[in-house]
C-alpha cells in the first residue's frame, strides 16, 4: 500500500527519487518525464526497474 497519488510519488516514496529507474503502470512503460502526471489507483500494477550491470 502507498499514499502516493502520483507515479512520481511513489518514486519518491520507495527512496528512489535520484535513481535511473523505468516504471512502467498496468503493463505499460511510463516515461520519467510522464510520472508526474501518472495517477495511481487502488487497482494499479506498478513496476519499477533499475538497470543492472554484468553480463
Amino acid at each position: 500500500m502507498t499514499a502516493a497519488a502520483t507515479l512520481a510519488d511513489l518514486v519518491a516514496e520507495r527512496g528512489l527519487g535520484g535513481a535511473r529507474v523505468a516504471t512502467a503502470r498496468n503493463g505499460t512503460f511510463v516515461p520519467e518525464k510522464a510520472r508526474a502526471s501518472t495517477l495511481l489507483f487502488f487497482d494499479d500494477h506498478v513496476e519499477i526497474v533499475s538497470p543492472r550491470h554484468g553480463g
